[in-house]
């Protein structure tokens, strides 16, 4: 289990609440969220329909599975709609409490953009494996229990997708300077 989210007990699945579900999962479906590419200026939004899609379909959760991969496969889908209807959102310079620094400002909304260019160019399952594990800290082998494939195909995608991800920030580098 990963350490993102509190330890689902599946005995206690019929006495979840909704409050419960999102004071323990908000933070990582946000996460989830930013890495699989919903912008910035969206992610609130995105993430109210993630918990209102919860809130609707909480009495059917079973407890088959743990409340994360459950979560995962609500939010990847929420994201996947986001991403679809959003035009290039602009990077809001300038993180809570910080002075403003125009320099660093801008440094930062590249560097975001860059990754963020650099994820959209890798394939959906890719991509998906590649945020868990690298973004997200999750262990490989729930990444493969989340997305109910076999952790030898998740250890693949993940390989293939940091190979893919290391040409992409070579290129990137080399165009910085030519």
């Amino acid at each position: 289990m990963t350490a993102l989210a509190a330890p689902f007990d599946a005995e206690r699945a019929d006495a979840l609440s909704f409050d419960e579900v999102y004071a323990q999962n908000v933070a990582f479906v946000w996460r989830v969220l930013r890495s699989l590419g919903v912008p910035p200026a969206l992610l609130e939004d995105a993430a109210q329909d993630v918990f209102v899609v919860v809130h609707r379909r909480l009495v059917d959760f079973e407890g088959r599975s743990a409340i994360t991969t459950w979560l995962f496969a609500i939010t990847r889908k929420v994201a996947a709609k986001h991403r679809r209807k959003a035009a290039a959102v602009p990077f809001v310079p300038g993180a809570a409490g910080e002075a403003a620094d125009p320099f660093r400002d801008t440094a930062r909304a590249e560097a975001a953009a860059t990754v963020a260019r650099i994820l959209d160019g890798i394939d959906d399952d890719k991509r998906i494996v590649f945020a868990l594990v690298e973004l997200e800290h999750t262990s490989v082998a729930e990444v493969a229990r989340m997305l109910g494939i076999n952790a030898n195909t998740a250890s693949s995608r993940l390989r293939l997708a940091r190979a893919e991800f290391a040409a992409a920030v070579r290129r990137e580098k080399a165009k910085t300077h030519e």
